[in-house]
């Protein structure tokens, strides 16, 4: 009878990780034809409480993305492992087509006001802050649908993809609460 039990409390456990793992991937709906983005990219908006991240091409708005952010995202970034997403004025410093991520493009988080600040906490600012895709382990077509990162901003992978693309080195950031 107990093994009966824990046989059934097992499978019903199992059940439940898988239920709640298949609620946390969020298959995007059919790629819409739309205008193929042409840069170069001259400014991203991120929004954190709208988990919405605005592109512009000059002044014109070309893309509105749905994001996702650093698993503790209310408030600005002040220290490495603090699961946050930086807030202020940034700019594109770097670009890796070989990340862990799909695609990633960074920005030049540490600045020196953030070194400053973490420097009195005496703690580390962290680093390493990027606009990326999705994990490379995950299938294709699979975005994890919660702030899940360490305080950088995930996209789509065709997401990524169109921005990588279109977006060069010194492009203006600027991440709003």
């Amino acid at each position: 009878m107990l093994r009966r039990l824990a046989r059934l409390f097992s499978a019903l456990t199992l059940l439940v990780f898988l239920a709640a793992a298949w609620l946390m991937i969020q298959r995007p709906p059919p790629d819409v034809p739309k205008v193929p983005l042409v840069g170069p990219v001259s400014r991203i908006v991120v929004e954190k409480s709208a988990r919405r991240m605005t592109v512009y091409v000059g002044d014109q708005v070309v893309r509105v993305y749905r994001v996702r952010l650093g698993f503790a995202p209310e408030a600005p970034k002040t220290r490495q492992g603090d699961g946050r997403t930086p807030e202020g004025e940034f700019r594109i410093d770097r670009r890796n087509a070989a990340s862990a991520y799909h695609l990633s493009l960074g920005i030049d988080y540490p600045r020196p006001q953030d070194r400053a600040q973490a420097a009195a906490l005496g703690v580390s600012p962290g680093g390493d802050i990027f606009f990326h895709g999705q994990p490379n382990q995950l299938p294709e077509g699979v975005t994890l649908a919660y702030d899940w990162t360490a305080g950088c901003i995930a996209l789509a992978n065709a997401e990524i993809a169109e921005l990588f693309a279109a977006t060069p080195i010194g492009a203006a950031v600027e991440i709003r609460p």
